[in-house]
């Protein structure tokens, strides 16, 4: 019973460490996202890491995709198991941490492919830390496959591999798109809500000053408030999520006017995403204009999206000569749209049909 339970736990726990870090190695801009926000000053206060966010979530999701591999094939087992508890002991007081204080409503442990709930994610590390425990007490009933050599030959391919992969990725795009805007998509329906589809229910508290004391008061109790009483702020309490498109927070502004109505219907649009003008590629900043020369010429409308400030898309438009316009989006929205910064996205009225990297520009089909 003992060595099934070793050898289903050998099985589950590789497969899935392999699984979870695949899916992160085909997107590890968007695991490094989500690195960030646990490093904010809001959560746990490292802000000295963020700018190292994207090197450490390469580093982590090759190693949690090399500790799967290594636990199937018996490579190691010492260091392989002990790497496993020491990862997944501090994924599971991080998921606790997020879940118990609601800092952060996505692990990411799964991408964008699985969506798990704070406290979900920490049930998954429960039930990991279990069948590692199991693995932790039991290494000498773990048997290695194949000899030596070619144990190590596998290891090391699945490194290599691995690596080739995140090279890949990151100077291209995603090999499969999890996101609400991948290929395909028609924003206008993604944004839609269908009729009797339950609504968040948000109970309003207000936070007085009485008497020096800070004290909650319900809107039904506004009406009794005490008269030195003095308005410190209001807190929305959500007491139940009600259903969220999967597009959202989505704008085409300009001038302090959404044209985004106006245009999700052109048949031929060409968006340049940028959602940091400081932090984009100059190599593809430097191609911007020629496309735009020949979408034009192609009968598309061309406009950049990006979340910068007015004097921000004024220097770059000087620098690079720019004739298109830029509209305002919401940052985290323009990363989900895509990774790479800058990058094209090629719409017919509403609906996504190209997505590339600025390195893939020559791809395009106008």
């Amino acid at each position: 019973m003992k060595k099934f339970l070793v050898h289903f736990s050998r099985i589950f726990v590789g497969l899935l460490f392999i699984i979870s870090g695949l899916i992160k190695l085909n997107d590890p801009v968007g695991f490094s996202y989500k690195l960030s926000e646990y490093f904010s000053e809001t959560v746990l206060n490292l802000p000295v890491f963020v700018p190292y966010s994207l090197a450490i979530a390469l580093f982590v999701v090759i190693f949690e995709t090399a500790l799967g591999i290594m636990l199937l094939l018996g490579f190691k087992n010492k260091f392989t198991v002990w790497s496993l508890l020491l990862m997944i002991v501090f994924f599971t007081f991080l998921t606790f941490y997020s879940a118990y204080f609601n800092k952060v409503t996505d692990c990411g442990c799964f991408g964008d492919a699985l969506k798990l709930t704070p406290w979900q994610s920490f049930t998954k590390d429960v039930v990991l830390l279990f069948f590692i425990l199991i693995l932790f007490l039991n290494i000498k009933l773990i048997q290695p496959l194949f000899n030596h050599n070619f144990r190590n030959a596998l290891v090391s391919l699945s490194v290599v591999l691995c690596c080739f992969m995140g090279y890949w990725v990151l100077n291209h795009l995603p090999l499969k798109d999890f996101r609400a805007y991948k290929v395909g998509t028609n924003i206008q329906k993604a944004m839609e809500i269908p009729e009797g589809t339950p609504k968040t229910e948000v109970e309003m508290i207000f936070v007085y000053n009485v008497n020096g004391v800070k004290k909650n008061f319900t809107e039904n109790d506004l009406m009794s408030l005490p008269a030195n009483a003095q308005f410190v702020e209001r807190i929305d309490k959500v007491i139940s999520e009600g259903y969220k498109p999967p597009v959202h927070d989505f704008t085409m502004e300009l001038d302090g006017s959404d044209y985004k109505d106006e245009l999700l219907v052109e048949p031929k649009l060409l968006l340049y995403v940028m959602y940091d003008l400081n932090k984009a590629d100059k190599k593809g900043l430097e191609q911007l204009e020629g496309l735009t020369k020949k979408a034009k010429t192609a009968g598309y409308k061309v406009i950049a999206m990006t979340a910068s400030n007015a004097d921000e898309i004024a220097a770059v438009k000087k620098e690079f000569g720019y004739s298109f316009d830029f509209y305002f989006c919401d940052g985290t929205t323009l990363k989900t749209i895509e990774r790479a910064n800058p990058s094209i996205v090629v719409m017919h009225q509403g609906t996504i049909k190209q997505k590339v990297h600025y390195n893939d520009i020559s791809t395009l089909k106008l």
